[in-house]
């Protein structure tokens, strides 16, 4: 079995930074996406940024020049760096993976979110 285990959430002040981990463990021979996804109270879980396995990244429009997204293959971990945070940030967020895994198994996987709060 596949597990994603994110790290680096927490509180911030508005224009601070944090950084998220994702790694990603197991049986794992590929990866085909990671991305980020975030959820806050009241609203539908959004894609954030994500990155193929050939380095493809995409971001949200409302984290363009403030969020990156960065991957190490060798370590089935993707981060998450995001800047200049604003309180509309706010939210818990999710890792996600599709990753080749077992034998020439493909999955899609979820971590279990970690909470990122943007106050002062």
């Amino acid at each position: 079995q596949v597990h994603l285990v994110e790290s680096g959430g927490g509180l911030v002040q508005p224009g601070g930074s944090l950084r998220l981990s994702c790694a990603a463990s197991g049986s794992i021979f590929s990866i085909n996406y990671m991305g980020w996804y975030r959820q806050a109270p009241g609203l539908q879980r959004e894609l954030v940024a994500g990155i193929t396995g050939g380095g493809r990244t995409n971001y949200a429009d409302s984290v363009k020049g403030r969020f990156t997204i960065s991957r190490d293959n060798g370590k089935y971990t993707v981060y998450l760096q995001m800047n200049s945070l604003k309180p509309e940030d706010t939210a818990v967020y999710y890792c996600y993976a599709d990753l080749g895994y077992g034998y020439s198994r493909r999955g899609d996987f979820w971590g279990q979110g970690t909470q990122v709060t943007v106050s002062s």
